[in-house]
């Protein structure tokens, strides 16, 4: 009976100290859609996976919500114009099948022409 109760005592303790904003998967149809976070509850990172594998859409934000990067994938594969924001700049990459087409970096100091 002493060890029923103290192993009783020991799971409400791990429940107590177990972290509450733990990785959450949904189904989606055919995908998967994963939700990781910061220990503050704010989301880190959103994404989808298909057949184990990386795919469409991830999102990944600081510790404060602000978005952070977009990213493209396509069968595990990174695809498509990804977007990474610093304080400092913007970048945009261009990847095909997993490899770097361009790269452009935008300051925030950069100035844009407008025609009117």
């Amino acid at each position: 009976m002493k060890k029923l109760i103290l192993l009783a005592v020991f799971f409400i303790a791990a429940q107590g100290f177990s972290q509450e904003n733990e990785t959450t998967f949904e189904k989606e149809g055919e995908l998967v859609k994963a939700t990781y976070y910061f220990d503050n509850g704010n989301v880190k990172v959103q994404g989808f996976f298909k057949n184990k594998k990386l795919t469409g859409t991830w999102t990944s934000y600081d510790i404060n919500g602000n978005k952070t990067q977009i990213a493209q994938y396509n069968e595990g594969n990174k695809v498509g114009k990804w977007f990474i924001w610093n304080d400092a700049s913007l970048k945009e990459i261009t990847y095909k099948d997993n490899f770097i087409v361009s790269v452009n970096d935008w300051k925030s100091e950069s100035r844009l022409a407008f025609n009117d």
